[in-house]
């Protein structure tokens, strides 16, 4: 069946396009995009794109956390990629800190299967930089690539040593993959669980420095320098790490780097109010103070930073209904990413909408070397609908997720996702946005 996307205005700074176009899908891949496309042939399906939304190439999620297999208590490939569709992505990276650990071709192919059973969002796996994870010997990386992994990680976990990080980026590079690395020094973090500044200490928390993460990002720099590789930087927190990643980039090191949405909206402000020590507003790296927050806010501003991701990380609600000390890091993102990436990024003039195309979806594509962040011709029909100004309360028992951990429940944003479509094919259409009736879903 044939779709032609008719009325919307198009923005792709992979093809340079910024106006109003068709776009007509054909097969599952884009098969023209020009002004006044005629409908034609009786097969074509013409969904009329309603007025101010944006078509933009398929938001990609680089760093999610599905926890299938052995945790589907907190998520599973299918509630995961049902949340992904729903907040506009349709691809996502997922990373192999499951049980077990995706660090063999089984559970690869395990969670590609589990994706394909879903038929929402693609899900492209990660697979371990070391055996379980545990920074001792090196994973099969070739085994991995050949299985459909696309990057290498350990996230949740540093790569335990330089000479582990350095064997991993040259074994990476003979595939064209990057070291996604979760940057923290372990001696300094020890058991710390928010940023080590004037909140912690008012509260009586172990604290976690800045330091402890850019010590490490400056040493996968120097090793990426030294061994050609490319060196991913995961959920960056400090102003000195995006410091040192600038320094990387003048030196033409293949570094890049992403930022989370909580960590450029939220400060660590958020642990003393409006409830103190809310297990929701822990995560790994903490929320920073204003510094480092209005710092990231530069960065995605002039360029520096790569990609937004969310770091989408479920837990069970009784997994975080203990005392802050015992509670696990993370929070959900894939449904409030885009809502507060609009309000706080576009509609404040941090960044423009192609910028924000950019962060989301053309530059995750191309950091992982995989389909999608585009709309050429012949390029996956992976397409998302924005409404920039459809209002947006973010609610808890409306996610998609299996999981409700975040602490932006009640908050009442201005942006939006109107429908996403994989393939050609409405896999969401949003029930409260101006596509409702356009888009079934």
């Amino acid at each position: 069946m044939k779709r032609l996307l008719r009325g919307g205005r198009v923005v792709d700074p992979a093809t340079g396009l910024d106006g109003r176009y068709d776009v007509l899908v054909d097969g599952g891949r884009i098969a023209r995009v020009d002004r006044d496309i005629p409908a034609g042939a009786a097969d074509v399906v013409v969904l009329e794109v309603p007025a101010g939304c944006i078509v933009v190439p398929g938001l990609i999620d680089m760093h999610v956390h599905l926890r299938e297999p052995g945790q589907e208590h907190k998520e599973t490939v299918a509630t995961g990629t049902a949340a992904a569709v729903a907040g506009g992505f349709t691809a996502v990276a997922c990373m192999p800190n499951t049980v077990p650990v995706n660090d063999s071709a089984g559970i690869t192919r395990y969670i590609l299967r589990k994706a394909e059973e879903a038929s929402l969002a693609r899900v492209y796996p990660i697979g371990a930089v070391s055996r379980g994870s545990q920074g001792e010997q090196l994973a099969d990386i070739a085994e991995l690539h050949e299985a459909g992994c696309v990057a290498l990680s350990d996230d949740g976990r540093p790569v335990a040593t330089a000479l582990l990080m350095r064997r991993a980026l040259e074994y990476a590079g003979m595939f064209g993959m990057p070291v996604i690395d979760h940057c923290e020094d372990p001696s300094l973090t020890q058991d710390g669980v928010a940023h080590e500044g004037y909140q912690a200490s008012l509260l009586g928390l172990r604290g976690i420095p800045a330091a402890a993460e850019s010590i490490v990002v400056q040493r996968d720099i120097a090793l990426a320098e030294l061994t050609g590789g490319h060196v991913h930087i995961a959920h960056l927190s400090a102003r000195e790490s995006l410091d040192a990643v600038r320094a990387g980039k003048a030196r033409n090191v293949r570094v890049t780097c992403e930022v989370t949405p909580h960590h450029f909206t939220l400060t660590d402000d958020l642990l003393a109010a409006p409830v103190s020590y809310d297990t929701d507003a822990k995560m790994n790296p903490p929320l920073r103070d204003a510094g480092h927050r209005d710092a990231l806010l530069a960065g995605l501003a002039d360029g520096s930073i790569d990609a937004i991701a969310t770091d989408h990380a479920p837990h069970h609600y009784d997994e975080k209904q203990v005392e802050f000390d015992r509670a696990p890091f993370g929070i959900v993102g894939l449904e409030t990413c885009v809502p507060l990436a609009f309000d706080r990024l576009v509609h404040r003039g941090v960044i423009g909408i192609r910028r924000l195309v950019e962060l989301l979806s053309t530059n995750p594509a191309r950091i992982l070397g995989v389909p999608g962040g585009s709309l050429a011709v012949g390029a996956p029909a992976d397409i998302t609908i924005l409404a920039p100004d459809l209002a947006v309360t973010i609610a808890r028992a409306s996610l998609r997720s299996k999981s409700r951990n975040m602490p932006f429940d009640g908050w009442r944003l201005r942006g939006g996702v109107a429908a996403t479509l994989v393939g050609g094919r409405v896999v969401y259409a949003n029930p409260d946005g101006p596509a409702a009736q356009a888009f079934v879903a």
